[in-house]
């Protein structure tokens, strides 16, 4: 009796919830920002990444969280625009270093084997500015692909998750008197990072 039920135990562990680490000292995980104004396109990128999400491939709507991205690290190939950037008028990052999205629900939920497509709306908050949001993302579940990701330092499973949507630049106070013309007021954003969930 003891036997039989092993395998249903193993079952019930495998289907538990993961918490996954997005923390990733390679820089592989990144971020991308572009603003489409008429007289001139402006993008950007960022590899400081972190957070943590929970995630229950049995249960996606549970899905809970963060995902944190540290503003200094915003980047432009312009060095005269990444000074503007990540000045006062703009992203003031020597006040406000952190961008930050709290999940608090995933809707809409579409399931193709380890593949989860669905709506997560929580708490985007920017410039000290704090709103909620609802976007668009895909979690792929890889189960055991942790190794292969890490040469084989650490065993276990990773989550990518990705998502493509659009702020309001005046929403969150970002230089709201700039020329739209040469400015866009929309902001789009994309995002697609990893997280590990080692094997204890």
């Amino acid at each position: 009796m003891q036997i039989a039920a092993l395998p249903l135990l193993s079952a019930l562990l495998q289907a538990a919830p993961q918490t996954f680490d997005f923390e990733d000292p390679k820089g592989v995980n990144n971020a991308s920002f572009r603003l489409d104004a008429p007289l001139e396109t402006i993008t950007g990128t960022t590899t400081g990444v972190s957070g943590t999400l929970t995630f229950d491939q049995d249960d996606p709507g549970s899905l809970s969280g963060f995902l944190v991205i540290d503003a200094t690290t915003l980047h432009v190939d312009n060095p005269v625009m990444k000074e503007h950037l990540h000045g006062a008028t703009w992203m003031n990052t020597a006040e406000h270093g952190e961008i930050r999205f709290e999940v608090e629900s995933l809707s809409q939920i579409e399931r193709d084997g380890d593949v989860v497509k669905g709506h997560v709306t929580g708490q985007f908050t920017m410039m000290g500015v704090t709103r909620e949001i609802t976007v668009p993302a895909t979690a792929t579940l890889l189960p055991g692909m942790l190794g292969p990701r890490t040469n084989g330092a650490m065993e276990g499973d990773l989550l990518v998750v990705r998502t493509t949507f659009s702020i309001s630049r005046a929403d969150f106070g970002i230089n709201p008197d700039a020329p739209k013309d040469k400015v866009a007021d929309e902001v789009q954003i994309q995002l697609a990072v990893a997280g590990a969930a080692p094997e204890e």
